[in-house]
């Protein structure tokens, strides 16, 4: 279940990021509190799965999902470049992902 719970907060990691690109410095109010929301929903379902899984795993594996989920979005609903050098340096995050994955005994 701890995988589950850091794949959710991996994805809340990017609910938050975009809406806190998208409220203008937290001058919306809307997107401001969606992006409060999910970074406390995000932060509480990665101090469930460090009841299980090794700090620098989880934590590494959330950021991960985080960094390359904002930079797909970023790229697919931002209009930002995807340049060669940034879709392979984020190739190589998702492989340390898997690698963790792999490597866990969890």
């Amino acid at each position: 279940m701890a995988w589950v719970f850091l794949g959710i907060a991996g994805l809340l990691e990017v609910v938050w990021a975009y809406f806190m690109k998208t409220s203008n410095g937290f001058t919306k109010p809307v997107e401001s509190v969606v992006t409060i929301v999910a970074m406390v929903i995000s932060f509480w379902l990665l101090s469930l799965a460090m009841k299980e899984l090794p700090l620098g795993t989880a934590y590494a594996v959330w950021t991960g999902i985080g960094a390359a989920g904002a930079f797909a979005v970023g790229i697919f609903i931002l209009g930002e470049a995807a340049t060669v050098m940034r879709v392979g340096s984020v190739l190589l995050i998702l492989a340390g992902i898997i690698g963790l994955k792999l490597a866990s005994d969890a």
